[in-house]
């Protein structure tokens, strides 16, 4: 068998290591615990385009942050984890079927909040690496000194769109158009805070108290690579049975399996405090330090080698 691809990267294995233990000092030196939460759990939050892999009757976590929720909802104020994720149908040159995602949640704070953190999270990263103001990525150098570029999504529609972001949700073509047309664009002198989604695509974020239009959701994007999704979190229990119903609905319409309900998340969520929270994908981190737009650049094994 060969393992050249193996010996080819270990430079860049070498750096996530050290990539890895900084982001936990990062976190221990704000105080945060570092938690672990199952891999296996009972219901995953239903999402139109996210499939689970089952698990016999249970399914391997999308994401943790439906138990790191749970923690906040039992005083947990500051809580960071460092997992493997799974999705079907996820492979591509930034996407894993199993993939590492850094996830963390700080009780009393909103998104533009964890905008700042997540400022200083990667110039922490950048700084143990030596150089803490700038990168160069893909010949492209970028600039981390704060504060960094902030853009409503409507105005990202307005410049870089060939459609109108109403238009581009009418049609049902919201995320094909940024995907094709606007994040291309983002973050290539400066990284760039992508910000105030409309209220359909606000996931597990709280709506805006002042324009209910508009979720409190963040995407961080780099030399158009996209870092994290963040939001003020949804402490309603009502409004998010709601929307767990809404995404039910399209899976179903989409021939997708239901989930069994996340009750008692929902039922957590009465006592979860205001908060803020990110899921940042390691990976993809590591592939901007290491200067790759190929994820299998930087992990050990891809699936197709095990």
């Amino acid at each position: 068998m060969s393992l050249f691809r193996q010996a080819s990267i270990i430079k860049n294995l070498q750096l996530r290591g050290r990539i890895i233990q900084a982001v936990r000092r990062f976190f221990f030196d704000r105080n945060y615990l570092e938690i672990e939460t199952p891999y296996r759990i009972p219901a995953p939050a239903p999402e139109a385009y996210i499939d689970a892999e089952a698990s016999g009757n249970w399914f391997l976590h999308t994401s943790p942050e439906l138990c790191m929720k749970r923690l906040l909802a039992a005083g947990y104020p500051r809580i960071f984890q460092i997992c493997k994720c799974f999705r079907k149908n996820e492979r591509g040159s930034k996407h894993l079927p199993e993939f590492t995602l850094l996830e963390w949640y700080c009780a009393g704070q909103n998104y533009f909040d964890m905008m700042v953190q997540c400022e200083e999270l990667i110039r922490f990263v950048a700084g143990d690496s030596g150089s803490k103001d700038s990168i160069v990525f893909q010949g492209r150098n970028v600039d981390l000194k704060p504060p960094w570029q902030r853009l409503p999504v409507r105005k990202a529609f307005e410049k870089f769109s060939s459609i109108s972001v109403d238009k581009a949700l009418l049609e049902n073509r919201f995320d094909e158009v940024m995907a094709m047309e606007i994040e291309p664009n983002l973050g290539h002198e400066a990284p760039l805070f992508l910000y105030d989604y409309p209220s359909c695509k606000a996931s597990l974020a709280r709506l805006k108290p002042n324009d209910h239009s508009l979720a409190e959701r963040f995407e961080l994007y780099i030399c158009g690579l996209e870092l994290c999704n963040a939001y003020s979190e949804l402490t309603d229990a009502n409004e998010q049975k709601r929307r767990f119903e809404a995404e039910e609905i399209c899976r179903n319409l989409s021939g997708k399996p239901a989930y069994p309900r996340a009750e008692k998340f929902l039922e957590a969520l009465q006592l979860m405090p205001e908060a803020s929270g990110n899921a940042f994908g390691i990976d993809r981190l590591i592939m901007l330090f290491a200067d790759s737009m190929e994820i299998d650049s930087v992990v050990a094994f891809t699936p197709e080698e095990l």
